[in-house]
């Protein structure tokens, strides 16, 4: 890798400014007819796992094919969809019902939070400690950028239970960033809406999942009402894995690094640009698992272009990685096994104090 002195940040911006607009000139018709086909399925997925589920007054195995086609659903529903759609990647459509304006996605968040959390704070403050509360999402210490605390001997039990309860975390992640229940609020944090307006919108959507997985639907089934929950909550806990799972590998394996507020002062484009790339990592893989991610597994494409439909950046990733390589820039990929262990590592790796940590750098730099 070029030390940061030497790369040519005017040129970098120009080339990755070339590709997105390369791609923006080519949007049509194609992106339109894919976006709408995905939703078709996840629609399929959603009817077909409710009406395999109540199959379960014949025989209780039904519970079971019910339960993952309403999982795949979610999944499709929260990442190639919700997600892609609030960031704005298909507003040109203008079409009201795939629009980031108003999308309001299957999951306990809502989504004028997560756009104001994510879309904004993370995507602008990528992995800048201090500024970026989506690195660890205040939960868990993944650099030794942030002070050790007793809590953390036991963060792999939080990560466990974290990723096991990820929508809920996604849920409350504005509300515990602004102290909202705790009323002793940061000096320098504000925000544009009272304690009240956040706590009604939480509240408000969080009620609305949990009335229609855990209460509407098993209501339906009549006297398989508890076999119909444990279903539904199945499907939520393999969605909350899944989606998880594939976030944190995209911003916490082994080699991403982290930056302070004094790296970032006065960033230019092509700085930011350069930001994007060390702070990401992608997943290989076949084409269905790159849909079942949203192709967040090419989450270094994502994080230089959120805007551009995602399904775009699997034929983009070639073109990424011959411009971060005509840089000296490194690019992160490699195999789910990999790039997973290489987070579980980061997890535990920072668990312990500094001591452990300064020692571990030594050993690989030896």
């Amino acid at each position: 890798m070029k030390s940061k002195e030497k790369i040519n940040f005017d040129q970098l911006e120009a080339d990755f400014d070339q590709l997105r607009k390369s791609v923006k000139a080519d949007l049509g018709s194609t992106d339109a007819n894919y976006i709408r086909r995905i939703i078709k399925i996840q629609r399929l997925a959603e009817i077909g796992g409710r009406v395999t589920l109540m199959l379960c007054f014949f025989n209780l195995w039904f519970l079971l094919p019910g339960m993952l086609l309403l999982a795949l659903a979610k999944i499709l529903d929260n990442m190639e969809i919700g997600h892609n759609v609030m960031h704005g990647q298909y507003d040109w459509m203008n079409d009201p019902s795939i629009n980031s304006r108003s999308y309001e996605w299957d999951i306990a968040s809502d989504s004028g939070s997560w756009k104001r959390i994510h879309n904004y704070e993370h995507h602008t403050y990528t992995n800048i400690v201090g500024k970026d509360r989506d690195f660890g999402y205040g939960l868990l210490r993944m650099s030794d950028d942030l002070p050790w605390r007793p809590k953390n001997r036991w963060q792999f039990i939080t990560y466990i239970n974290l990723s096991l309860l990820f929508e809920w975390g996604v849920a409350y992640h504005e509300l515990a960033a602004e102290r909202v229940f705790k009323g002793k609020k940061k000096a320098n944090r504000t925000s544009s809406l009272s304690d009240g307006e956040l706590k009604r919108m939480f509240f408000s959507k969080a009620g609305r999942q949990m009335f229609k997985d855990y209460l509407f639907f098993p209501l339906l089934a009549g006297p398989m009402f508890f076999y119909i929950l444990a279903a539904n909550i199945g499907a939520n806990l393999l969605r909350n894995l899944w989606t998880a799972t594939i976030i944190f590998c995209g911003h916490f394996t082994e080699n991403v690094e982290t930056f302070s507020e004094a790296d970032c002062e006065g960033e230019t484009k092509g700085q930011w640009y350069y930001r994007q790339m060390l702070g990401s990592s992608n997943l290989t893989g076949a084409r269905w698992f790159h849909i079942l991610t949203g192709h967040l597994s090419c989450q270094i494409e994502h994080h230089l272009f959120p805007d551009i439909p995602a399904h775009r950046y699997y034929a983009m990733a070639p073109k990424v990685e011959a411009i971060a390589a005509k840089h000296g820039i490194p690019y992160n990929s490699g195999g789910f096994s990999k790039q997973y262990g290489s987070v579980l590592k980061r997890i535990w790796t920072y668990s312990w104090p500094d001591k452990t940590n300064k020692q571990i750098k030594i050993d690989q730099q030896a």
